[in-house]
């Protein structure tokens, strides 16, 4: 009876296994289907070949690597870091930091057109009142005790 419990347990193991390789594997006749959810020929001889290699004491990495050089790259859904997807890896952070550098940018221009004040003021021209509450902002020096290096201590608590 115990024997038969551990057997159950093993392919109960091999099945959870065979599934969740099989989730990250595409199909290659279907191209947008995992072969778990296809039923293309292909698809359940790949199964097939995932359990019998599971059955023969291959590990997760051994099976990708034979799926990946008997099919090729595109049949994981997760392609590998490389020089060569580089570029589709890094593409999200570059977008990311050039919307920041550019949000940034304008930020520092629209904070920081004293100059232009400063020249409006020599002409003779009045300042709007959000002109003038940044330039006050701008040229009244901070209160006593209150510097960069101090603000840093409080907010790391000491």
């Amino acid at each position: 009876m115990e024997n038969k419990d551990d057997e159950v347990k093993k392919a109960q193991v091999v099945e959870a296994r065979a599934r969740n390789i099989s989730h990250n594997v595409r199909c290659t006749e279907c191209g947008s289907q995992s072969i778990e959810d296809s039923q293309a020929d292909i698809a359940i001889l790949l199964r097939k070949l995932i359990r019998d290699e599971i059955r023969a004491g291959k590990n997760d990495k051994e099976i990708y690597k034979k799926l990946e050089e008997d099919y090729g790259e595109t049949v994981l859904y997760a392609p590998k870091f490389d020089l060569q997807t580089a570029a589709l890896w890094l593409s999200p952070l570059l977008v990311a930091g050039a919307a920041a550098g550019v949000w940034a940018y304008k930020k520092h221009r629209q904070n920081t057109n004293v100059h232009v004040m400063a020249l409006d003021l020599v002409r003779g021209v009045p300042l709007t009142p959000k002109e003038k509450e940044t330039m006050l902002d701008l040229l009244t020096p901070p209160p006593k005790g209150i510097t960069p290096s101090s603000l840093w201590s409080r907010l790391r608590g000491r």
